[in-house]
């Protein structure tokens, strides 16, 4: 059997990928493709645990393996599993995030960081990595209210800005894996655009 393809969403507070992925994934269930969704962190029953953790605020190097321990379990116990069933995996937030927000936004070692990531998935990257780009103060403005949200999401607008450019300069460097889109437009306009871009995934695109 052959691995199934892994998909990650991503994106800013507010970009609106948590509902581009269930779109998604809702579309290839009613096309009867099997489909994993899950998210990071959490995930399982010991990332969900962690999540809650990650309510509070944490020293940067604290924050960083919060969030890899959380995406060591999900690994192990859903996604490697899952895609070697030949499964399609559908994950909000993956290793992206990591470099966005704790290395670029946090300023912690790149080296040091990739090298405990690769321990923490044993190296699975992702096929695709859609990712929903949207101004910082819109995305923000659209999750003011928002009390249950991890910490990073109560960050200042510029350290939102510098997630931003973390997740653009990883869309630079790897053009072939990322698809970009722009969160700005309808919600329905942006599954549709993933889908299709998934669509061509799964057919070797």
């Amino acid at each position: 059997m052959s691995r199934g393809p892994f998909i990650v969403f991503e994106g800013g507070e507010g970009s609106g990928k948590s509902t581009a992925a269930a779109a998604v994934a809702a579309a290839l269930e009613a096309e009867g493709r099997r489909v994993v969704h899950t998210r990071e962190p959490g995930g399982t029953p010991a990332g969900e645990q962690i999540r809650a953790l990650l309510h509070e605020p944490l020293a940067p190097w604290a924050e960083l393996f919060a969030f890899l321990a959380a995406r060591a379990q999900l690994v192990a116990e859903v996604i490697r599993p899952a895609l070697e069933a030949g499964a399609t995996v559908i994950c909000d937030r993956f290793a992206p995030s990591t470099f966005a927000y704790q290395v670029h936004a946090r300023g912690l070692d790149p080296v040091i960081v990739r090298t405990a990531n690769r321990a923490a998935t044993g190296g699975l990257e992702p096929d695709l990595v859609v990712y929903l780009d949207l101004d910082p103060a819109e995305g923000l403005a659209r999750k003011a209210g928002e009390g249950r949200a991890i910490a990073t999401a109560h960050e200042a607008l510029a350290f939102h800005q510098r997630v931003r450019e973390g997740y653009l300069l990883q869309a630079r460097d790897d053009p072939g894996r990322w698809y970009v889109i722009d969160a700005a437009l309808p919600p329905a306009r942006v599954a549709a655009l993933a889908l299709e871009r998934v669509r061509r995934l799964e057919v070797g695109g």
